[in-house]
C-alpha cells in the first residue's frame, strides 16, 4: 500500500494512517469490499450529472462477480477503465472525483492500492464539496475506518 497520497488533498494523517495500517492486513475480497462502501458514500456527489449511468453500475456488479469468483481480473480492470472514462465527461471537480473514487474502488479487484486511492478520491469529494471544512474530512476518515474495522476480524 502507499504510504502517501497520490492525489492532492488536505487529510487528517494520523486517521489516513491508521486506515492503511488496517487496510494492509485485508485479504483482497474484503478491502475490495470496504472501496466499495467509500465510493457508495459519496456516489452522491455524481447524480447530478450522471444520476444513473449503466457503467457505474455494471462496474460495481462486475467486481462482485470477481469476489465470488466468477469474474477475471482482466474484465475488473476494464470495467474500472469505463468508469474513470465517465469521470472525464465530468463538469464539475466534486462529480469527478466521485467517479474516480469508483473507479479506484471497482479497480481494487485489479490491484489491492487502489483502495487507498479509493479513499483518497472519497476524501478530495468531501473537500470539493465542503471547500475549508476540515471537520467534514475528518468525519469522512473517521466513517472510513469505522467501516473498515467491520471486517477485520
Amino acid at each position: 500500500m502507499p504510504d502517501s497520497t497520490k492525489i492532492k488533498i488536505t487529510d487528517n494523517i494520523a486517521l489516513r494512517s491508521e486506515i492503511e495500517k488496517i487496510a494492509s492486513s485485508l485479504n483482497q475480497v474484503d478491502l475490495s469490499g470496504w472501496a466499495v462502501k467509500c465510493a457508495m458514500h459519496v456516489m452522491h456527489y455524481s447524480y447530478i450529472e450522471f444520476p444513473s449511468d449503466k457503467t457505474i453500475a455494471d462496474g460495481f456488479q462486475i467486481l462482485e462477480s470477481w469476489q465470488k469468483g466468477e469474474a477475471t481480473i482482466h474484465q475488473v480492470r476494464k470495467a474500472g477503465f469505463k468508469i474513470h472514462s465517465v469521470a472525464r465527461e465530468c463538469k464539475t471537480e466534486t462529480a469527478k472525483a466521485a467517479l474516480r473514487c469508483a473507479g479506484q474502488a471497482v479497480s481494487t479487484g485489479h490491484m489491492r492500492e487502489h483502495a487507498m486511492i479509493c479513499s483518497d478520491y472519497a476524501i478530495k469529494a468531501i473537500q470539493l464539496a465542503f471547500p475549508g471544512c476540515v471537520n467534514k474530512i475528518t468525519d469522512e476518515r473517521e466513517w472510513q475506518l469505522t467501516q473498515l474495522k467491520c471486517f477485520v476480524l
